[in-house]
């Protein structure tokens, strides 16, 4: 049997998704809790590897077990095993042809930016940082720009291992909450797929147009100069969300896992 699970997690006390050594990443704690659950040795795919320090709201994963279990009891069985900061929140039955990688349709990311002239406390790690005021306007046009199917080299990590850096940017919404100069940014990112570091790279781009040290038809220029160092450095990783992939409904997942569904709802910090 081919089993789904869908995911949340604080990503502070974590070195990425991806398992290493140390045993201190997102995978390696989940396959412990399922091995602790199951007594047997359960290999995990994920939809979307993330970075030290990103959390998810819902990262999707797969994996196939002889073991038969209602759902119910894979979601309160594993979540005995795992630490407080990671937490199953559904398990579904699935074909043995779905993927939780290749049979995403598009993928979402959320970044909540704080604009504030002092840093982050209650929420650090939680939350990026701006001291300096930003200007919407400009960093919605500059996002305009960047929206379609392009070749995203100048935004890409130099260790990532993507096939192609053409990719097809779906959609960018940046919104501001709060008033005077304490607010909240939140900048969400819906594309087919990501190369590494890409959003915090954009962000890096964005938030140097929003603070006037870039008009918005620069970041064309960077898009087109396909090289990384043409491009603001890469931000920080606190406020950056797995929002999730999107698939089609004839896998059966729960709505908030599907592009019918309107994909899961943010919940993070206000």
């Amino acid at each position: 049997m081919r089993l789904a699970l869908g995911i949340r997690y604080n990503g502070q006390a974590y070195e990425g998704w991806q398992s290493q050594r140390s045993g201190r990443t997102v995978q390696d704690k989940l396959e412990a809790a399922l091995a602790r659950f199951t007594t047997q040795r359960i290999g995990t795919l994920c939809a979307g590897r993330t970075d030290t320090g990103v959390h998810a709201l819902m990262q999707v994963v797969h994996f196939d077990t002889a073991i038969e279990r209602e759902p119910f009891s894979w979601v309160r069985g594993t979540n005995r095993f795992l630490p407080d900061d990671i937490a199953v929140q559904w398990a579904h039955p699935v074909p043995d042809e779905f993927h939780c990688r290749a049979s995403a349709l598009s993928r979402r990311y959320l970044y909540v930016l704080s604009e504030s002239p002092v840093r982050p406390s209650l929420d650090a790690g939680r939350v990026g940082w701006s001291m300096y005021a930003l200007d919407g306007d400009a960093m919605r046009a500059a996002a305009a720009l960047l929206v379609g199917r392009h070749d995203f080299s100048s935004f890409r990590a130099s260790a990532c291992q993507a096939r192609s850096p053409v990719k097809d940017l779906r959609r960018i919404e940046i919104t501001r909450s709060g008033t005077g100069d304490r607010c909240r940014w939140h900048f969400e990112f819906e594309a087919d797929a990501f190369l590494h570091h890409m959003i915090r790279n954009l962000m890096g781009c964005l938030v140097r147009i929003g603070r006037g040290d870039a008009p918005p038809e620069w970041i064309v220029e960077v898009l087109e100069a396909r090289s990384r160092k043409v491009a603001a450095p890469t931000f920080s990783a606190d406020g950056l969300y797995f929002l999730g992939p999107l698939y089609d409904a004839r896998w059966g997942l729960p709505a908030e896992a599907t592009l019918q569904g309107g994909g899961a709802a943010y919940d993070g910090p206000p």
